[in-house]
């Protein structure tokens, strides 16, 4: 790994062509990599990985040329960008266009199509605008910190060979930060006083995250390109999908200290619980750790988890886009989302049983069609989803509850949220003890949401939302739903076209943990999707 030296902070920044709007090229072809004394060939962008950062001011615009050089297909997501009326810009071999409005901070980019983003991704940070600060106190340099699964051998492969059995995918070999599996390579190094904006992404597989460095404290001041009210803290716990902006002081002795990731599982289905290093070195030390003791949660502390999420705030800074939650009034469109692993009948020859694994929101199974949803309802083209995703789920029962012996197989399709321009969305999320159980993080395409309340146990429509946080919730486009309980969301359908939703563990989505929202066009051009860019590649018979 590149040491990171004050004044050399953007090794993996590409070229900025201009001030407003700027240029990438990404070549997408296969490399090898060698760790854990195996060299495994990945799908990788400019023979990266991670893959180059994206670096620009907020409101700018950014075009990237894809060019798929590999062996597979896939998609790139720029994902937390809400790209206001251009959902064309999820896509493959073209020139995207990518459209920031009020994103702020660290978002990340990444592929979405078969395990693909296991390696291709990368950071996208959005500075400040010209005119405009940090509102909290200026760093003196700021480094990307990504958090990763390593696999030996072909991500794809790994999740096609599992759900052509019918099985679970193996578990990570190893977890990584910045493309790295432990603590013998080069090392962060940063001047005592001086304060650092670590900029985290939690691009893992699978696993949710503790992060920590040894005997500092960390100050988060950003979640998911949202500025939140500042808090101090030990450690962070960063769902797949998430981004976090992070202070850190180097007010301690001159030396060396580990920074630290380990998984957080509140499943039975429990990651392997490696605990990866890296080192926060001040310049000039003299070698070796001051403080080799890594002081992480417990891979199951569930207190710690829901200690450190409640803390997040929306603060009203002027840097942040103006607070607007819908009120109790707004409302007109409430989505009740059961969310679930399942079984479906397993019938090919590679299965090891009568039943697969299976995953589904409202019992509905997601199944991909051969003609990509947008496409399909831009140019009314029939018989590819229908618009009948369920606002409740078919059964109710006691989703929190033992479930030993409940009927588990669900019901397969592609069944589409459809909701007009400018509805008040409230959106709660269950999470059941089908399956393994265990906690979600769910994200939303093309939206930030806010998330106005969390629970235990089943939801209650009548007195749970008397204790929603209506006045400073965070504004957030992946949530952690915890196991056994609900998290409930709130905005308004103001960016029209098709939007995936799905949860961020790529197994439950490969699975068919996702679903898609579809916001009708407005009565004017300016509350409709923009038409198809030229260069746009159309599925065929679209």
């Amino acid at each position: 790994m590149a040491s990171w030296f004050v004044g050399v902070l953007f090794l993996s920044t590409l070229l900025l062509c201009s001030a407003d709007v700027h240029h990438y090229e990404f070549f997408v072809r296969e490399s090898n990599f060698t760790k854990l004394c195996n060299t495994a060939t990945l799908l990788v962008v400019n023979d990266s990985y991670p893959g180059p950062e994206i670096r620009v001011h907020k409101g700018d615009t950014v075009f990237v040329n894809v060019y798929n050089q590999g062996n597979y297909g896939f998609t790139i997501h720029w994902h937390g960008v809400k790209q206001p009326r251009n959902p064309w810009s999820d896509g493959t071999n073209f020139t995207h266009e990518i459209i920031l409005s009020d994103e702020i901070g660290t978002l990340w980019w990444h592929a979405h199509s078969d395990w693909t983003r296991g390696s291709v991704h990368g950071a996208f940070i959005i500075l400040p605008a010209e005119n405009e600060t940090y509102p909290f106190p200026t760093p003196d340099a700021d480094q990307t910190i990504i958090l990763q699964s390593w696999y030996n051998g072909d991500y794809k492969q790994i999740i096609d060979d599992a759900l052509a059995a019918g099985v679970g995918p193996r578990e990570a070999d190893a977890y990584a930060i910045n493309g790295h599996l432990g603590d013998t390579y080069g090392c962060p190094n940063v001047h005592s006083e001086n304060i650092y904006l670590l900029r985290i992404i939690n691009a893992a597989m699978n696993e949710e995250l503790f992060f920590t460095i040894t005997n500092h404290t960390l100050i988060v001041v950003a979640q998911d390109a949202s500025y939140i009210r500042m808090f101090t803290t030990d450690y962070i716990m960063i769902s797949p999908g998430q981004t976090m902006d992070v202070l850190v002081i180097a007010d301690q002795n001159v030396g060396q200290y580990y920074m630290a990731i380990r998984p957080f599982s509140d499943s039975s289905a429990v990651p392997v619980d490696n605990i990866t290093t890296g080192i926060f070195q001040y310049l000039n030390s003299e070698g070796g750790l001051n403080a080799s003791l890594i002081s992480l949660p417990a891979m199951n502390d569930t207190d710690a988890t829901l200690n450190f999420i409640s803390q997040v705030r929306y603060t009203n800074v002027s840097q942040n886009p103006t607070i607007n939650v819908p009120a109790d009034t707004d409302i007109n469109r409430r989505v009740y989302i059961t969310i679930a692993t399942n079984t479906l009948p397993c019938n090919t020859s590679e299965c090891v049983s009568d039943s697969r694994f299976a995953a589904s929101l409202n019992n509905v199974s997601f199944v991909s069609p051969r003609i990509d949803i947008f496409q399909a309802y831009y140019w009314n083209i029939t018989g590819v989803f229908t618009q009948d995703f369920p606002f409740n789920p078919p059964v109710f029962y006691d989703f929190t509850g033992n479930l030993t012996g409940f009927e588990t197989v669900a019901g397969e399709g592609t069944r589409a949220i459809m909701v007009n321009y400018g509805d008040a969305v409230e959106m709660v999320l269950q999470t059941t003890q089908l399956g393994a159980g265990g906690s979600h993080p769910i994200h939303l395409h093309g939206f930030s949401f806010y998330w106005v309340g969390i629970g235990t146990g089943n939801f209650n429509n009548e007195t749970d939302p008397n204790t929603y946080n209506l006045v400073d919730p965070p504004l957030i486009n992946t949530v952690h739903s915890p196991a056994a309980g609900w998290v409930a969301l709130r905005f308004f359908a103001n960016n029209p076209g098709v939007w995936y939703m799905h949860c961020h563990f790529e197994r439950h989505s490969s699975w068919g943990m996702s679903t898609v929202l579809i916001v009708r066009n407005g009565t004017t051009t300016e509350t409709s999707m923009r038409p198809p860019p030229s260069t746009m590649p159309r599925c065929p018979g679209t």
